[in-house]
């Protein structure tokens, strides 16, 4: 019987993965979040994985508040890197494996074609920032760990842009979006697929990879798409970066180039278009 560790269990991905995951036949999953776990706190994280004997952690646990973490750049590498640190740490000890998930805002989007695992790095905010050194964090103290970097992350759960939109449009004529950043929408449960698949393999190969769902769009184009697949009748003006300014930066192009984790780990990715689809149709059965 293999005992795994999921941190953040009630955020999108989480939920996702506790779908797909309990119950599975040759696994215990213990699934946390930080009323039950609080993974800021070596100890406690420490006597939790020796007392259950955890042999692989999935750390979905993080700070995501991509505007708020330029004000509160402390609690945001907390979480996103001491912590994962620790994570990394205690595995190590334990002799434990670990997958973490970590984001494109590793990159500064002046990319002009997909970004390979082994393009430099270069984050343009706070939060960026706070990812890209728990990756560093992590392959330091525990090199036996898969880091896997997505993007756009949406589903039935949760706050996210899927949502956002369906709630928007059913009470405005008109929604401006930004037309001028590309890149990828990912549904979490597909994301979460791919999780399960690299748990269940035989051949557990540590590294950094990308995922995403195939293709690719701005979110203006992702937006029209909703409502078409929605049938709300909302006028979706185009907007560029600058008409719509945020606190923290975003990348202008973030498309990840994923071959590394479908030759490695034998995995089809669904095209994003069809994955919306699927999110939409499930929060209609709601």
């Amino acid at each position: 019987m293999r005992t795994v560790l999921v941190t953040g269990a009630n955020g999108q991905l989480g939920i996702a993965l506790r779908n797909i995951l309990d119950g599975l036949d040759g696994f215990e999953f213990y699934f946390t979040d930080v009323d039950t776990l609080d993974i800021c706190d070596k100890a406690q994280v420490d006597a939790f994985v020796k007392s259950h004997c955890i042999d692989t952690i999935v750390n979905c646990a993080a700070y995501t508040a991509v505007d708020k973490a330029e004000d509160e750049v402390k609690i945001c590498m907390r979480i996103n890197c001491d912590a994962v640190r620790y994570l990394g740490e205690v595995a190590a000890s334990a002799g434990a494996k670990i997958i973490h998930i970590s984001t494109d805002y590793v990159f500064d989007g002046c990319a002009v074609s997909p970004y390979r695992e082994d393009e430099a790095t270069n984050p343009s905010s706070v939060y960026g920032a706070s990812k890209l050194a728990g990756e560093q964090a992590l392959l330091q103290v525990c090199p036996d760990s898969v880091i896997i970097r997505t993007a756009w992350l949406y589903s039935e759960t949760g706050s996210n842009f899927v949502k956002t939109m369906l709630r928007l449009g059913k009470v405005r004529d008109t929604l401006g979006v930004v037309a001028d950043q590309k890149g990828t929408p990912t549904y979490a449960g597909d994301l979460a697929d791919a999780i399960k698949v690299v748990l269940m393999s035989e051949k557990f190969v540590p590294g950094i990879y990308h995922f995403t769902n195939e293709g690719a769009c701005t979110w203006f184009d992702f937006a029209v798409k909703i409502f078409e697949l929605s049938d709300i009748k909302c006028n979706v003006k185009p907007l560029t970066t600058a008409e719509y300014p945020t606190r923290a930066k975003r990348p202008a192009y973030s498309i990840l180039d994923k071959s590394k984790i479908k030759d490695t780990y034998s995995i089809q990715i669904p095209v994003w278009e069809d994955s919306l689809i699927n999110c939409l149709h499930n929060l209609n059965e709601k």
